[in-house]
């Protein structure tokens, strides 16, 4: 399916956004994670397919490391079912299509979604090299991404995909001015439009995504997958408190709509995830993507645009419908 995405984020490189590591510290999220492309989508992932979009200011001409946390599978972090056998191919994109092909924005990996040029990739297998540690890529100039004044600067992609196995492969990435340290680019973001990412085992960690909303948005369709009945989903915006979202079974979708008021057009939700403090799911992992009432799919920024909303006045919880 193709998408027809609006300009929305032409005040997206404010001076006082800067999202470099993915998950965000505002998210609290502990890890990324794509499986392998045999793997039972009842782990918790729906296309063993992930994309991000990372972009930089026009006006920084130094470049850019894009870094990965623990790209490797086995060791500390990863989920394992048997033997490891688990691939996973970490690809960068810039130039030409990289954001501006529709593809790019599918939630499923159809199409040309590996549009644009290919400027580095690396495939990782259970080789404990890089277990618990960084690997950069090679260094990257801004004006090798494709620019668009729709996204405020040079737009990189990055494409972690399950090539082979069935196991889970838990990372982090960094958008960083040095290759061996993790150093923020001033003024850059990032974002995705369908996200798959693990959550705390700890109940009383409370995780949080942040999709914008510009004013062309007069509803959205949320639709998350293998919640696993895990606790209670909402979201808070600047005009309410909680809105009930609708929780999906394992290995299953659900969908729930929700009407946006005026007051909270042009900020960002921040949906909430409160596990079952009586019986948490362990490794559980969730993905999430949201449409508007054209269809069209609405970013989660690593960083929410215009802050963490706070609502301006109380209003009781809503049902989902």
């Amino acid at each position: 399916m193709k998408h027809i995405f609006p300009i929305l984020f032409c005040f997206l490189i404010a001076k006082n956004i800067n999202s470099q590591p993915v998950p965000a510290k505002e998210e609290n999220i502990p890890f990324l994670v794509t499986f392998g492309a045999k793997a039972d989508k009842s782990w918790g992932d729906d296309d063993f397919c992930q994309t991000f979009f990372f972009v930089i200011p026009k006006n920084y001409k130094q470049p850019v490391y894009i870094r990965i946390f623990d790209p490797n599978i086995a060791g500390k972090y990863d989920e394992g079912k048997g033997v490891f056998n688990t691939k996973t191919k970490f690809s960068v994109y810039g130039g030409k299509g990289c954001i501006t092909n529709e593809d790019s924005k599918n939630i499923d990996p159809t199409g040309n979604y590996r549009s644009g040029n290919l400027l580095c990739e690396k495939t990782f297998d259970a080789n404990p090299k890089y277990d618990d540690k960084w690997y950069s890529f090679r260094p990257i100039s801004p004006t090798e991404g494709e620019y668009s004044e729709k996204y405020g600067g040079y737009v990189l992609k990055v494409i972690a995909q399950g090539v082979a196995g069935d196991d889970g492969n838990l990372y982090r990435y960094y958008l960083s001015t040095k290759p061996m340290d993790n150093q923020p680019v001033e003024g850059s973001n990032s974002f995705t439009f369908e996200y798959t990412f693990r959550l705390h085992n700890n109940p009383k960690e409370v995780s949080h995504i942040y999709p914008y909303l510009d004013d062309r948005v007069i509803s959205i369709k949320q639709s998350n997958f293998d919640w696993d009945n895990d606790g209670k989903l909402f979201f808070v915006s600047v005009l309410r408190k909680a809105v009930m979202m609708k929780e999906s079974p394992d290995k299953g979708w659900a969908i729930s709509e929700h009407k946006i008021l005026d007051g909270e057009r042009k900020s960002s939700l921040d949906i909430q995830m409160h596990k079952n403090s009586k019986a948490p799911a362990n490794n559980n992992n969730v993905v999430f993507y949201i449409r508007n009432q054209y269809g069209e799919l609405l970013p989660f920024n690593n960083v929410p645009i215009g802050g963490i909303p706070r609502p301006k006045s109380v209003i009781k919880i809503e049902p989902h419908k």
